[in-house]
């Protein structure tokens, strides 16, 4: 009975020494790993992804991740060129291309990478202005992947991207910062201003010309209509006084000059009633009334009365 049980346990340690054995020995890597496998001691090459196996007590694996990651690298405090302390954390992502080399040349790259990356930072810091600092994120970003990059290219690991997450400048540049930034939007809240009113004089103006315009093209048009209405008015007075005179012409070659004659007696009636004390008489007067003054002259002689007195 003895011997039957200690035949049980060893076949139950046999089965799981067999179990662990073959557990070591036949491994599963996904795609997003890679086995480094060390030959008693000596690596011979990165294995995966899919089946891989592995000789018991001879081989070692070190599995790799490959896919990209990030380290957050805690606030620190640098000095830029102008001697202004200023803190800064940011964030650094990564991912392995060489599993062999990631293993092999670095035995821990994440506190390296931290290490370098700190010491990258005050480098590139110091070589930049505060103001350049507050401004030039993305140069600041580039200029430590490119840094970060030569270094940790013979470890097998590509960084990808350095992003600043936050930047704290000192107290008294914040309370600048503010009081800069007050004066900005005064500045520019009196330019957005100045610019309304003179957009607001500019429009006024222009209204006021047009205004003007078109009251001068309202006179001009106003002024040609008043001209144009005057000159049919003169026209048709001139034609009304051609018409009259034709009247006048055509009635004055009826008129004899005894006619004439009476018309100028009428004339010396009116004369004759004036309280004025002198008369001009035109040198035409004399002869129209030569036939007048003979007339009265015969009409007083002795032979004209004798004449006139009819014979019994």
């Amino acid at each position: 009975m003895e011997a039957f049980v200690s035949l049980l346990v060893l076949l139950v340690c046999g089965g799981l020494i067999l179990i662990s054995l073959l557990g070591s020995m036949i491994r599963v890597v996904p795609e997003y790993q890679r086995l480094v496998v060390f030959r008693l001691g000596k690596v011979i090459g990165a294995k995966g992804p899919g089946l891989v196996i592995l000789i018991p007590l001879v081989d070692r694996a070190i599995t790799v991740d490959l896919r990209e990651q990030f380290q957050d690298i805690p606030q620190q405090t640098s000095i830029t060129k102008d001697n202004a302390p200023i803190g800064i954390d940011f964030l650094i992502y990564w991912r392995v291309v060489d599993p062999v080399q990631s293993v092999v040349q670095v035995r821990d790259f994440v506190s390296a990478a931290v290490g370098i990356a700190t010491t990258t930072l005050r480098a590139v810091i110091g070589d930049i202005l505060l103001d350049d600092v507050l401004a030039k994120r993305e140069y600041i970003n580039q200029a430590l992947r490119v840094k970060l990059d030569e270094v940790t290219e013979r470890w097998g690991v590509k960084v990808t991207a350095v992003e600043i997450r936050e930047i704290q400048p000192p107290r008294d540049v914040l309370e600048a910062m503010t009081r800069q930034m007050s004066a900005e939007r005064n500045r520019r809240a009196l330019v957005t201003e100045a610019d309304g009113k003179r957009e607001a004089a500019v429009k006024v103006a222009e209204g006021e010309k047009q205004a003007a315009i078109l009251k001068a093209e309202g006179e001009k048009e106003s002024a040609i209509l008043r001209a144009e209405g005057e000159r049919q008015a003169q026209i048709l007075r001139a034609e009304g006084f051609a018409i009259a005179l034709e009247r006048i012409f055509s009635v004055a070659r009826a008129v004899d000059a005894n006619t004439m004659t009476l018309q100028y007696l009428e004339a010396l009636k009116a004369l004759g009633a004036s309280p004025s004390t002198k008369f001009i008489f035109p040198m035409e007067f004399t002869r129209l009334i030569a036939p007048l003054s003979s007339l009265v002259e015969g009409a007083g002689s002795p032979s004209a009365s004798g004449e006139s007195k009819p014979s019994r």
